[in-house]
């Protein structure tokens, strides 16, 4: 990789364009760290260092980017806020992975009312490959009538069911994906998409309202209909901004209550 300037407004055209934002006619300058952090991401984007490998030293990079070793620790600092990559006192900054237990809620935001937080048992309800309906390819970014692979499937804490969960995948990104594949997998799914399909999701956006369950939903979640639900739709993306997941959501919160922080 050729060495950044240490002119910080000379490549920041071209830093930003390598993490997939959008050129524009006017020129955009960014800081030098924020040059280094795009650049390391693009590496991350590649897969020149794969979830779970510890990355070069910051020295190491500080040489390679032709950057002093200051402006090389802010942006892992910030890859590390978003969670791009972890440090490991003593040991150096790994690329963050799905498979690492505190990884398991990032996303899912459930909590018991009591005890600590663990992962539910799936029973996968279908899992199957159809056209993309208009609204959900909109919100992945496909054309209406693409490939996806639709996934429905309830969750259960301590054999009651929970969540019911409906997910669309882009078909093209997750051909060979099956519900035997996700019936064998005990990991995380997301675990699994990251180590087969070499896509990880590294942020998401929500929304949420209160509900109440349908017939057919009542049914999977064996409670009355119209009981009260937390409903959530999310998407979720890969580097670049790339949305490659749509998840829509039932939780049931009798014994639990969605959880998050707030700085």
């Amino acid at each position: 990789m050729n060495p950044v300037p240490s002119n910080p407004t000379l490549s920041a055209s071209a830093a930003s364009g390598a993490v997939g934002s959008t050129a524009s006619a006017a020129p955009t300058f960014s800081p030098l760290y924020q040059q280094i952090k795009a650049l390391i991401t693009r590496s991350l984007q590649s897969g020149e260092w794969r979830p779970g490998e510890l990355i070069p030293s910051e020295v190491e990079l500080a040489g390679r980017f032709k950057v002093s070793q200051g402006t090389v620790r802010k942006a892992i600092d910030e890859l590390a806020a978003e969670n791009l990559v972890m440090r490991r006192q003593g040991k150096g900054t790994f690329v963050s992975t799905h498979h690492e237990a505190r990884a398991h809620f990032r996303f899912l935001r459930l909590v018991p009312d009591e005890g600590v937080p663990h992962y539910p048992e799936s029973k996968f309800i279908e899992v199957k490959r159809v056209r993309a309906p208009a609204d959900v390819a909109r919100l992945i970014d496909l054309k209406s009538g693409d490939a996806v692979i639709f996934i429905k499937r309830v969750q259960s804490f301590d054999g009651l069911p929970t969540v019911l969960e409906e997910l669309w995948l882009p078909g093209l990104i997750f051909k060979g994906l099956t519900a035997e594949r996700l019936v064998e997998y005990k990991g995380p799914m997301y675990g699994l998409f990251e180590t087969e399909f070499g896509t990880r999701m590294i942020r998401a956006s929500e929304q949420i309202r209160a509900v109440c369950a349908d017939p057919g939903a009542a049914q999977l979640l064996n409670i009355a209909s119209g009981t009260p639900l937390l409903a959530s739709e999310r998407v979720s993306f890969t580097y670049g901004d790339k949305p490659v997941e749509l998840r829509r959501g039932l939780y049931l919160t009798a014994h639990h209550h969605y959880q998050n922080e707030l700085s």
